[in-house]
């Protein structure tokens, strides 16, 4: 924590803060190695240039913070919410009457902190610090890197099972249910990076569908994106199958989605712009003539959220460094007959990049796929 905490600090100048305010969520957890949920009583860390850091907090989570009572100024507050402004203007009371800026994640932290933290500190200035945090957290180590090696190993493992249980007249829903028990019976953290999606047929055009109660039938496009976690690390992976015959576009698209992928992948190097990864994988698209039907970026950046910096879109000026860990998901979905998206987990290193996700990305049909996973032995 400390070592995190020191290498937030430095950032500070840069980015012109006096402070940071974290609520629960992955930059407190990956700050702290604190977990906490987001709920009617408010938690809160303030993290100035000088001292320790304060957290606000309530009696009721005292526990969490065994072990690190030195590390922290803990200012505790009771179930009463009219007692808990004079606990955060108490804790805050050094900070008063100064000028501060002081930096928030403006998707995280709600009204509710936000107005105890302005009434107890009336003349500071709350600023976006979103690009101090993603600054921090997009390099991952090599601790960060193993879990997310592991979560992707655990989604691997859990979608073979399942897909060897799939059969026509199934209904997404009961395929998603499978998928969820196959991933906690290999390991996964009881918190996914998400619900998993399965699509079938007409539905898998778009990309974020909800499993339904549509029954698979012979001919489909079977689509699932989903992920695992282990140890507060995420994975995110999407495979797309045929089930029977399918109807040729969607063969077309299957191919030229795998290119798009590979080219996608093969493209990551340290000291290349995002944005190049997404005209890597969106050219082999274009040219294959379904570019009107690749609707959303290439990917995203991955760790203890499912979708955090970097962001691999058109245009994205960022320079990729090692350890940076995203997404590479292109994807064609056509209206009323059905998508296909293929996505893998990479980790730029040194000298290019490695996939951390392992399953082989060719469209097949389930028992075919099965049969090379089978011939070949298995995940690697």
């Amino acid at each position: 924590m400390n070592k995190r905490i020191e290498l937030l600090k430095e950032t500070f100048p840069k980015y012109e803060l006096d402070g940071v305010v974290v609520n629960p969520g992955a930059s407190l957890r990956w700050l702290t190695g604190l977990g906490f949920h987001l709920m009617e009583r408010p938690v809160v860390i303030y993290l100035g240039k000088e001292g320790k850091p304060l957290i606000i907090m309530p009696e009721l989570e005292l526990a969490k913070l065994k072990g690190m009572e030195d590390e922290l100024e803990v200012h505790p507050f009771g179930d009463d919410p009219s007692t808990w402004q004079g606990v955060f203007t108490e804790a805050l009371g050094t900070s008063q009457g100064k000028d501060l800026r002081i930096g928030v994640e403006p998707t995280s932290l709600r009204l509710l902190e936000m107005n105890l933290l302005q009434n107890a500190l009336p003349d500071a200035h709350f600023v976006d610090a979103s690009a101090a945090f993603a600054e921090m957290r997009m390099i991952k180590d090599e601790q960060e890197l193993a879990k997310m090696r592991k979560a992707a190993e655990i989604a691997e493992a859990a979608l073979l099972e399942t897909l060897r249980t799939v059969r026509v007249g199934q209904t997404e829903k009961e395929i998603a249910s499978e998928l969820v028990i196959q991933l906690y019976r290999h390991g996964s953290d009881t918190d996914l990076p998400f619900a998993p999606i399965v699509s079938s047929g007409p539905n898998s055009a778009n990309p974020h569908a909800s499993p339904s109660e549509r029954r698979l039938q012979a001919g489909d496009v079977l689509l699932f994106d989903w992920g695992a976690g282990f140890e507060g690390y995420f994975s995110d992976i999407t495979r797309s199958f045929f089930v029977d015959y399918v109807d040729e576009r969607l063969v077309e698209a299957a191919e030229a989605v795998q290119r798009a992928n590979y080219y996608g992948v093969a493209a990551v190097r340290p000291g290349m712009a995002a944005g190049e990864i997404d005209a890597a994988a969106r050219d082999e698209i274009e040219e294959s003539g379904f570019g009107i039907y690749f609707t959303h970026r290439t990917g995203h950046g991955l760790g203890m959220e499912a979708h955090e910096a970097p962001y691999i879109f058109s245009g994205n000026p960022l320079i990729l460094k090692e350890g940076m860990v995203f997404t590479i998901e292109p994807g064609i979905y056509i209206p009323e007959i059905g998508g296909i998206r293929i996505e893998d987990n990479v980790v730029v290193t040194r000298d290019g990049f490695n996939c951390l996700t392992s399953l082989p990305r060719e469209v097949e049909t389930i028992e075919r796929y099965l049969e090379l996973m089978d011939f070949f032995g298995g995940l690697a």
